[in-house]
């Protein structure tokens, strides 16, 4: 994907990742506090080049496919990233994910984000339908969600074994006609 940007919003780039990403990335990934409702544990520099050494392979929007787009504050320094993936069925549908390093955290640079990805889901990418899906503890990113347009449409009780117990999760939803980018 090299320097390939995607969109931008008034303080970001989302961009590809590149390999001068990898021990940003791995650094907040690894931190036990961001990691504390997501898939991974212990993330590793070895997981970190990897997962960034598959992305330059990849473009958002293939079906089925997950894509970690980087969020660059402007100077090249990563502050997070989105997570994307074009629905293997229903290829207006999208699911998101997104995840900030903690010194990052609190300056709206989430809210930024996802408003400019729903923008371009819907209004570049022709999308339908974008869901995400969090752990229901985590209040934060259910209100994140609900912030930037999404509505919860379900709670999936003890419906994953996570972390070695079973977990909840909310899924949240926005339909293209629901968008207001305002």
């Amino acid at each position: 994907m090299g320097d390939e940007v995607f969109f931008t919003t008034e303080r970001l780039t989302v961009r590809a990742m590149r390999p001068s990403d990898v021990e940003a990335f791995v650094a907040y990934r690894s931190d036990p506090e961001v990691a504390r409702y997501q898939s991974w544990s212990d993330y590793t520099l070895e997981q970190g080049r990897s997962l960034v050494d598959d992305m330059q392979a990849l473009r958002p929007g293939i079906p089925g496919e997950w894509v970690q787009l980087a969020l660059d504050d402007g100077t090249g320094t990563l502050v997070g990233d989105l997570a994307t993936c074009v629905d293997a069925d229903e290829h207006r549908q999208l699911e998101v994910g997104f995840t900030l390093a903690p010194e990052h955290q609190g300056k709206g640079y989430a809210t930024e984000a996802l408003r400019g990805l729903l923008g371009h889901a819907f209004d570049t990418l022709a999308m339908h339908r974008v869901v995400a899906v969090t752990d229901a503890r985590n209040d934060a990113a259910a209100a994140l969600l609900r912030r930037v347009g999404f509505r919860q449409e379900a709670h999936f009780r003890d419906n994953v074994f996570f972390k070695g117990a079973w977990g909840s999760e909310l899924l949240f939803a926005v339909l293209e006609t629901e968008w207001d980018d305002e």
